[in-house]
């Protein structure tokens, strides 16, 4: 589970620009992703044309109301970059008085979530395949219960830190869509970026770590360990899961 980036380097701003015509271009920012290459397996494929129908969102449909998608008024949970979809699909499962919506820019991994959907027939998920930061822009302000992060791209070198999706501005988007009291939960097994994590969150405004400053919360039964998780723990490295409540 992953944000991929894009394999532009340099700094692009989000600035209007008029055009020769006379109106605004949008400049789009610096991405936290790179669409990987990968082919659809059949079962994926199949899925996609299956499912889509009904658990598909397109940005085209414009702003949303989480009521109306789902038809009742539910506790309703964001995930962002789910990576192949299988942990989102097992919360969903164990959890169908909330309403779940999934945001991944990888088409295999899009298909592999909507496959495992319909093998455990859930039908409290949505997924859009896009740019989560476009998604947001379609939310609700005060909308969702808990906005999740799971095993974000870490951005290893300096170099690159600007690209990691945890930062000042992404922290009060999200405290825009969060509902009071709502959570941002956020899990790495990079202890550097979990250090990152900390240290914006803690300096963001309107939020309040639920560990205490500084601190992360133990794995908290939500969240279903995963292949990912165990493999990295036999290489013996560690996951750290942080929790921050909106408080205002």
């Amino acid at each position: 589970m992953t944000e991929d980036n894009q394999t532009n380097d340099l700094p692009q701003q989000d600035n209007d620009t008029p055009a020769s015509d006379g109106k605004k271009q949008y400049r789009r920012g610096i991405k936290s992703f790179v669409i990987r290459a990968g082919r659809l397996t059949k079962g994926q494929e199949g899925a996609l044309e299956r499912q889509w129908p009904t658990m598909g969102m397109e940005l085209e449909d414009g702003p949303i109301d989480p009521q109306q998608v789902f038809g009742r008024d539910s506790h309703v949970v964001l995930e962002i970059g789910y990576g192949m979809g299988q942990s989102l699909v097992q919360m969903a499962q164990a959890a169908p008085e909330k309403d779940f919506i999934g945001v991944e820019v990888h088409l295999p991994g899009v298909g592999s979530l909507l496959h495992h959907a319909e093998e455990a027939g859930v039908t409290n998920l949505r997924t859009y395949k896009d740019d989560a930061i476009e998604v947001l822009k379609l939310i609700p302000d005060n909308s969702l219960d808990t906005v999740q992060l799971f095993f974000p791209d870490p951005w290893h070198k300096k170099k690159h830190h600007k690209r990691r999706i945890v930062n000042a501005e992404f922290a009060q988007t999200l405290r825009r869509v969060l509902k009071p009291g709502g959570i941002f939960h956020m899990a790495t097994d990079w202890e550097p970026y979990s250090e990152h994590m900390l240290e914006v969150m803690d300096a963001a405004e309107g939020y309040e770590n639920i560990a205490g400053k500084g601190q992360c919360v133990d794995r908290p039964e939500h969240r279903p360990y995963t292949k990912f998780e165990k493999r990295g723990e036999n290489k013996g490295h560690g996951v750290w899961d942080i929790m921050y409540k909106k408080i205002t």
